[in-house]
């Protein structure tokens, strides 16, 4: 379980619960949730910063917050064995999938923007928001019912 990147497994998770009762999200503890929600509100924060840095060419400061978001902002450092155990036994295996992917991007953002690569800090800030929209349509259509692909689709057919 060490190998999964706790901070990502909130990816998919906005604030309370996921539509889908069979994610396990609702049977979370009390506690969890709430850093789950923490923790999502900070990874909102961190994107959302990222963006006036990248086009001002702040490079440093997007490796930075980069950096955190791979790291985690709040799970990392709040959360007990017990509840990584709970996260990892109640959470679909797609969403967790899905979380390594968000990390494993904010990484290689984070590499990116240290070399100093502009044209890759905009792909890769692309693949972080690509992956927030996959994951909310799949895990979190409750929030977001906007994303519903099959609406979203037939929006365009017409």
């Amino acid at each position: 379980m060490k190998s999964i990147k706790i901070s990502l497994v909130v990816m998919g998770m906005m604030f309370s619960s996921v539509v889908k009762a069979e994610s396990g999200v609702e049977s979370l503890s009390p506690e969890l949730r709430d850093l789950l929600t923490k923790e999502m509100v900070a990874l909102q924060e961190g994107m959302q910063s990222i963006l006036p840095a990248y086009v001002s060419g702040n490079l440093d400061e997007v490796a930075k917050i980069s950096g955190k978001i791979k790291n985690s902002f709040i799970l990392k450092q709040q959360i007990t064995d017990k509840q990584r155990q709970e996260l990892g036994t109640k959470l679909p295996k797609s969403f967790i999938s899905m979380d390594k992917n968000f990390h494993e991007y904010a990484g290689m953002l984070e590499h990116v923007s240290e070399m100093k690569n502009t044209e890759l800090v905009g792909f890769y800030y692309s693949k972080l928001t690509e992956s927030c929209v996959a994951c909310h349509t799949e895990h979190a259509q409750h929030r977001f019912p906007a994303l519903d692909m099959k609406t979203v689709n037939d929006e365009h057919l017409h």
